[in-house]
């Protein structure tokens, strides 16, 4: 368990008379299994915390155990009730001197252990970073928190992914989202909800003008909509056969956009799957796992597959002559 989300579950059981397991892992936005191993880690650390089964039942703290809040100020409560970042993201938003100031003021009221067991913060350490990424050169979390809080419209020079130049845009910005060691900015664009890559945005400032964000709708609910709708929209779907050696790297590789076929069936062919791609240009993500794949159908994937091998052959063929 991160600290941050042990002081949010400690605030979240201390705040409520019961609790059920579902409510704890929707507040935290983790799954049930995560909370079941969180609350087995608080039992195991010696936290009085008891679960009663049944219709009135659910997870509380016994009366006496709560942590002695009134030591963090404000800003501290703030800065550690943000769930889930770890140290080099809060480094990055540049928080993490007033988050150990706090975890530090919460440790101190806790009895010491007595079973010799070393604390988990000294032998276990949260990385959330994606391996071999290179530092960004965009906006840092920490420059753009400050505009966002205060509620302002904002103009970025954004680099899109699908283009050259740059893209002048004014927006109405919900927040910042840090997902798989990836920064975003979630805002509206001419009422368009959006998810901005902070590396892509080369230049910023905040408009002298309240932000026109769409009703009803906050960080969590825009962020929400829009993971599910990039996890779920696609163009194309690629039947296609991946050898059972390269099946675990396709996974890590593809993610949700591989969907098994025969998950318990084994064949010398090979391993059937269905690959999903939201543009045609996307099914280059294939190219590195070579001979290893192949694709079945439609007829434009392999098409458009065949013409970028040919292209990469002739870049080869031409270069060996020099």
């Amino acid at each position: 368990m991160t600290p941050d989300r042990f002081f949010s579950l400690m605030l979240l059981l201390e705040s409520r008379d019961a609790v059920t397991t579902h409510d704890l892992a929707s507040a935290l936005g983790v799954s049930l299994r995560t909370i079941t191993r969180d609350l087995n880690w608080l039992r195991d650390a010696g936290l009085p915390v008891t679960a009663q089964r049944g219709r009135y039942g659910g997870v509380t703290m016994l009366p006496g155990s709560a942590l002695d809040l009134t030591r963090l100020t404000p800003g501290e409560r703030d800065h550690l009730s943000i769930t889930g970042l770890d140290e080099k993201q809060r480094e990055e938003l540049d928080t993490s001197a007033e988050s150990r100031r706090a975890l530090s003021k919460v440790a101190v009221t806790r009895t010491g252990r007595t079973d010799g067991l070393l604390p988990l913060t000294e032998v276990v350490h949260v990385d959330s970073r994606p391996w071999l990424r290179a530092r960004a050169d965009g906006a840092a979390p920490a420059a753009l928190v400050g505009p966002v809080r205060r509620g302002r419209r904002l103009r970025i020079e954004y680099h899109s992914s699908s283009g050259a130049r740059a893209h002048d845009l004014l927006v109405d910005p919900y927040g910042l989202l840090a997902k798989a060691g990836v920064w975003y900015l979630v805002a509206d664009c001419a009422g368009v909800p959006r998810m901005y890559r902070l590396e892509r945005i080369t230049a910023w400032n905040e408009v002298d003008h309240p932000r026109r964000i769409r009703a009803n709708q906050t960080l969590a609910t825009v962020t929400t909509a829009l993971v599910e709708q990039w996890e779920h929209d696609h163009a194309i779907e690629v039947s296609a056969t991946i050898d059972h050696t390269q099946l675990d790297r396709a996974r890590r590789i593809l993610g949700q956009r591989l969907i098994d076929q025969d998950i318990h069936e084994r064949s010398a062919a090979g391993h059937a799957v269905t690959i999903r791609f939201r543009h045609l240009e996307d099914v280059r993500t294939l190219l590195p796992f070579g001979s290893s794949i192949t694709v079945h159908g439609p007829a434009e994937v392999r098409t458009r597959l065949h013409d970028l091998a040919a292209e990469l052959f002739q870049h080869y063929t031409s270069s060996a002559r020099f």
